[in-house]
């Protein structure tokens, strides 16, 4: 079983050597915990698939410590530049053309020649990157279409075995994943909500974007799978009232719910409470689980995204 540590500048160091040895290491980031991995050392990346049951068909999002970095190995292009320069640090992942001689690994970007590559906003997250000195290759560190993790604790339980190191920051303060933004195109297209919302990319950019629909055969990103972020109980969207046997995930007044993403309607603080609920309420004896209606606006479009791929039908 790993070890859980506090997220300490020794721990970060030690940290930093297990990725550089190829070892897997979990580490908070502001979206949900990330299962890293040397993004040039095929070993370590094949251990990220292997751990987490995913199909190498299924890129990853490569994590480095600044727009520098990141500069080395993809082609930021004049979008992309304008992307990064207003948006990281933080919850946008942009997908560009690989640079020739960047040193990383075909399974990162499953044989594409395209590479997500993003900037994390926590300084604990950036200071493993710069103390690592590699690229991080980190999805989501739980198995493969469950329920992402946003506590070191959600990491052990399901990885606990696979990986060397927890880094524990706590609570993620965003709870989703990063936005997938593929600047290639122009527009440049949504390939995955999150964090950053579509109304601020498209405020900033002055354009609509392009909205990909789901990919089951050669996804460009993680998140366009049709299933995905699954819990074991069956789920039910947009209901007023459970039907016996089934919990209620709540928001807004909701006297009945189980429990409430947000009593107030808030969906920043919905987004950041909404994996850990349904991981906790997967874990008690329902028959199914059934979601209030959530505002499809802002966040609101995330969250409704993720419980969509929960809904999906099972392969």
């Amino acid at each position: 079983m790993a070890s859980i540590l506090p997220l300490t500048p020794a721990n970060i160091t030690e940290a930093a050597k297990a990725l550089k040895a190829g070892e897997l290491v979990a580490f908070p980031t502001e979206t949900v915990y990330g299962l890293g991995a040397d993004a040039t050392n095929d070993r370590a990346v094949a251990a990220i698939y292997a751990a987490k049951g995913r199909p190498q068909f299924n890129p990853l999002i490569v994590h480095v410590p600044d727009t520098e970095a990141a500069r080395h190995l993809v082609d930021l292009q004049p979008v992309t530049e304008r992307l990064a320069g207003r948006f990281w640090p933080g919850a946008l992942s942009l997908v560009a053309p690989r640079r020739t001689g960047s040193g990383l690994s075909l399974l990162v970007s499953a044989g594409l020649d395209t590479v997500a590559i993003r900037v994390p906003a926590p300084e604990g997250a950036r200071s493993l990157l710069r103390a690592a000195g590699i690229p991080v290759a980190a999805p989501s560190a739980n198995v493969s279409g469950r329920i992402s993790p946003t506590t070191a604790q959600h990491v052990a339980i399901e990885l606990g075995d696979h990986v060397a190191i927890i880094l524990d920051g706590g609570p993620c303060a965003i709870g989703l994943e990063s936005t997938v933004v593929d600047s290639t195109s122009v527009p440049p297209t949504l390939l995955r909500g999150g964090g950053v919302t579509t109304e601020e990319i498209e405020l900033f950019l002055g354009l609509s974007l392009m909205i990909a629909g789901n990919d089951d055969d050669a996804p460009k990103s993680p998140g366009m799978l049709t299933s995905h972020y699954a819990p074991d109980r069956l789920l039910r969207m947009n209901v007023v009232k459970a039907s016996p046997g089934e919990a209620l995930l709540g928001f807004g007044p909701a006297p009945d719910a189980t429990i409430n993403l947000s009593v107030t309607g808030n969906l920043n603080e919905a987004a950041a409470n909404l994996f850990a609920s349904l991981r906790l309420l997967d874990a008690l004896p329902w028959t199914g689980i059934a979601v209030m209606p959530i505002p499809e606006t802002g966040l609101g479009r995330a969250i409704n995204d993720r419980l969509r791929r929960a809904a999906a039908p099972r392969g």
